[in-house]
């Protein structure tokens, strides 16, 4: 984890630096406003840190006014940073253009200055779309029809959360809108695949009032995610508990003796290596094979062994890059990042875009979801 965090750091400061070299060489400032700059600069890259010192101080209200403008920052220089990028491809494919065509191109090229304007008031324009976004969370429905549904239940319906991330930017009227809209979708199983809460959380515990007194019919259970372990493992089960929600690490049951329900940890908090087989067969081995059996694991990797033992498993932790264009970043990673797919000897995984955001406040061609499955009786014809 240590590894991850300084990666992180050392990254963020080098696009700041990469900021500070383009504000420079299409203003050319003088000393004291490249000094300001400077210093403005260095303190966004330590923000994240001192949003979490501010908190953990007691000073709840000036810590959630300094990550939201902080993490709004993050999401804003992430969008210049990509179109800069871009920018510089096309200057790179100008002047091999130039060189072997040996003409002049310079027509086509804008000058450093008015493309710094152009690349600043695109990048704000899609924070914020982007901001807006991240609040307009979408009902997605998904239907899969399952011979193990009985005839007499007809149907069961699952609502799945992912990634919910509730902290310093998700909570109050945000977190209360996700709850409200679960109402509304009236399931008869509420899942969380991991994320629900983030890393910051010495003011957590004021959200669980949205969850405490919501409990649909057959349950609520939930997985750890990463954050699980960044917010510190044992509070974040608390707060997990104490919002209702049955726990699965490493283990299954029958619900309402109509599905099974197998839930497995995050691999950083076992501090193992990806799923595997062994682990996810043992606990499907003893759930009841006629009933359909549900898997929740934060990570879209499906243990190849378990394939043909579960019906469907539910996954988030990509958010679909949450940003485009770091979703060609995440597709890399997780091949499967988001939807609906099929797989081997009739399971299926389903990928979660996120209900909530991390980071930054924003979402841009990644609008979080809450998935809603209906899984309906079919009998197979013979």
């Amino acid at each position: 984890m240590t590894f991850l965090f300084l990666f992180f750091f050392l990254t963020y400061s080098a696009v700041h630096y990469y900021f500070f070299g383009k504000l420079k060489a299409a203003l050319h400032p003088p000393l004291p406003a490249l000094a300001c700059l400077a210093f403005f600069l260095a303190l966004m890259i330590i923000a994240p840190l001192l949003v979490n010192i501010i908190e953990r101080q007691g000073g709840h209200v000036l810590a959630r006014a300094s990550a939201f403008f902080c993490y709004s920052w993050m999401g804003f220089l992430f969008c210049f940073f990509s179109l800069s990028l871009l920018f510089d491809c096309y200057r790179l494919l100008h002047y091999l253009a130039e060189y072997l065509s040996s003409r002049d191109l310079h027509l086509l090229l804008p000058a450093p200055q008015p493309l710094l304007f152009i690349t600043l008031f695109i990048s704000l324009a899609i924070f914020i779309y982007g901001f807006f976004e991240a609040r307009e969370v979408r009902i997605e429905k998904i239907i899969v029809k399952s011979a193990k549904i009985p005839a007499s239940v007809g149907r069961i319906r699952i609502a799945q959360i992912s990634d919910l991330h509730i902290g310093m930017v998700m909570q109050g009227e945000r977190l209360k809108k996700v709850v409200d809209q679960l109402k509304v979708c009236d399931p008869d199983i509420l899942v969380s695949t991991g994320d629900l809460v983030d890393g910051q959380n010495d003011s957590l515990f004021n959200a669980l009032q949205y969850f405490k007194n919501y409990s649909p019919r057959l349950g609520k259970y939930a997985v750890t995610g990463n954050h699980e372990l960044y917010a510190g493992l044992a509070r974040a089960l608390d707060f997990t508990k104490q919002a209702g929600f049955t726990v699965l690490r490493g283990e299954g049951r029958t619900v309402g003796d109509v599905i099974n329900i197998a839930g497995f940890d995050d691999v950083v908090v076992t501090g193992g290596s990806q799923a595997t087989g062994d682990s996810f067969s043992k606990v499907l081995s003893g759930l009841p094979t006629d009933k359909f059996t549900l898997i929740l694991y934060h990570r879209p990797v499906i243990a190849k062994d378990s394939l043909g033992a579960f019906d469907l498993q539910l996954s988030g932790h990509t958010h679909k890059g949450q940003i485009f264009p770091f979703s060609l970043v995440t597709g890399l990673i997780f091949p499967m990042q988001a939807g609906y797919f099929n797989l081997p000897n009739n399971s299926a995984l389903y990928v979660s875009r996120g209900t909530g955001t991390w980071g930054p406040p924003m979402r841009f061609l990644a609008p979080p979801e809450i998935t809603l499955f209906d899984l309906i009786s079919y009998k197979r014809e013979r």
